[in-house]
C-alpha cells in the first residue's frame, strides 16, 4: 500500500493475512486530504479484505472516499461483501401504556375462552369416557395409573416420611419444655390428614405428572401428531387426556392415603424415640383428634388438585409455539401454574372448612 497524489495505492492481495498490516500501515501514514481508493493492482481480495477498505473509508468518511480502477471481479467481490450500503434499522418504538394495557386484556381473554373451552370438552369426555371407551386405547387408564400412582408412590413416601420426622422433630423440642409431648400426635394426625399429606402428594404430581402432561402433548403438537390424530377422526382431548383424567382421579385419593399414613409413621418414630411416648398411647391419639370431617376434607379436596393438573398441563401443551424450545417453556410454565393454582384451592379450601 502506498499513498499518492491524495490517492492510496493498493496491490498483491487484500485478505485475511495481508488485512492487519495494510490497516496498521495506513493509520500511521493516514494523511486527511485522501480522496480515492485506487485498486488497479490488486489481484485477490476476500471478505477481510472488503472490510478494510470498508475501515478505511470509515476512517476517511468527511473526504467521501471512492474505489476507483477495480477489475469487474474486485468489483462483484467488493459489492457482494461491502456493508457501506446497509441501512441500520432502527429498533420500534415502545407501545405506550394503554396499548400494553389493552393487548395485556386481550391475551388473557382469549386464554380464558380457550381455557373454558377445554374444561368443557375434558369435563364432557370424562363423563362420557365412564360409560363408552371409544377412541381410547385399550388399558389406557391403567397404564397412566401405573405411571401417575405406582411409579410416584416411592418418592411421595419418602417425602412424606422425611417431612413427618421433622414436623414432629421441631414440635417435639417445644412440647418437651411444656411437658405436653402427648399433643404431638394431635398435630402429626390432623396436619397430615387435612394439609400436609394433600398438599404435598398435589406438588410432587405437579412436577411429575403436569410436567408429563404438558411436554407429551407440545411434542405431539409440535411433531403434528395431534393434527394427524385430527385427521383420523380421532378427538385428541378423548384419545390423550380423558385416559390421564381418569388415572389421576383414582390414584390421588390412594397417593394421599399413603402419604398421610408413612408421615405419621415419621412422627410416630420421633414420639416414640424421642418423646418417649409408646406407640400404642401415639396411635390412639391420632385416632382419636382425627375427626371424620378432616379425612373427607383432605381427600375431597385432593380431586380438585388432580382435575387442576390435568387440566393445565394440558391447557399449555395443547398452546404451545415454537419447536424444542417451545416445549420446554410451556412444561415449565404448566409445572409452575400448577403449584400455583394447587396451592391457591389449598388456601380456599382452609378458609371454607375451617373459617
Amino acid at each position: 500500500m502506498k499513498i499518492e497524489n491524495n490517492k492510496i495505492l493498493f496491490s498483491g492481495e487484500l485478505n485475511r493475512f495481508t488485512a492487519d498490516k495494510i490497516l496498521a500501515k495506513f493509520k500511521k501514514e493516514k494523511k486527511a486530504n485522501i480522496n480515492e481508493l485506487d485498486l488497479k493492482d490488486v489481484e485477490l481480495i476476500d471478505s477481510v479484505g472488503v472490510a478494510l477498505l470498508d475501515e478505511i473509508m470509515h476512517l476517511l468518511e468527511s473526504n467521501n472516499p471512492k474505489n476507483i480502477n477495480a477489475s469487474n471481479i474486485i468489483q462483484d467481490e467488493i459489492t457482494t461483501f461491502t456493508s457501506l450500503d446497509l441501512t441500520e434499522n432502527n429498533p420500534p418504538k415502545p407501545d405506550n401504556f394503554f396499548i400494553t394495557l389493552g393487548t395485556a386484556f386481550y391475551a388473557i381473554k382469549d386464554s380464558f375462552i380457550r381455557t373454558i373451552y377445554l374444561l368443557s370438552d375434558i369435563s364432557y369426555w370424562a363423563f362420557i369416557g365412564l360409560f363408552d371407551k371409544k377412541g381410547q386405547r385399550k388399558g389406557s387408564v391403567v397404564h397412566q395409573s401405573v405411571l401417575i400412582g405406582v411409579d410416584a408412590l416411592g418418592i411421595i413416601g419418602l417425602l412424606s416420611f422425611i417431612l413427618g420426622l421433622i414436623l414432629a422433630l421441631q414440635s417435639a423440642v417445644q412440647l418437651r419444655q411444656f411437658g405436653a409431648n402427648i399433643f404431638v400426635a394431635d398435630l402429626m394426625g390432623i396436619s397430615m390428614v387435612t394439609e400436609m399429606g394433600p398438599i404435598l402428594t398435589a406438588i410432587v404430581l405437579a412436577g411429575r405428572t403436569g410436567s408429563s402432561i404438558a411436554s407429551e402433548i407440545a411434542t405431539m403438537k409440535v411433531t403434528e401428531e395431534i393434527d394427524a390424530l385430527k385427521m383420523m377422526a380421532i378427538n385428541p382431548i378423548r384419545y390423550i387426556v380423558i385416559p390421564k383424567f381418569h388415572a389421576i382421579t383414582i390414584c390421588i385419593p390412594l397417593l394421599i392415603t399413603a402419604s398421610t399414613l408413612i408421615g405419621i409413621l415419621g412422627g410416630l418414630v420421633v414420639a416414640v424415640t424421642y418423646l418417649d411416648l409408646s406407640y400404642i398411647s401415639f396411635l390412639s391419639r391420632v385416632i382419636e383428634v382425627v375427626t371424620l370431617k378432616d379425612v373427607l376434607v383432605g381427600l375431597g379436596k385432593s380431586f380438585f388438585f388432580a382435575w387442576v393438573i390435568v387440566i393445565i398441563g394440558s391447557y399449555y401443551g395443547f398452546n404451545v409455539k415454537g419447536g424444542a424450545e417451545g416445549v420446554g417453556k410451556v412444561t415449565t410454565q404448566a409445572v409452575v401454574a400448577s403449584i400455583f393454582w394447587v396451592i391457591i384451592l389449598d388456601a380456599i379450601n382452609s378458609l371454607i372448612f375451617y373459617f
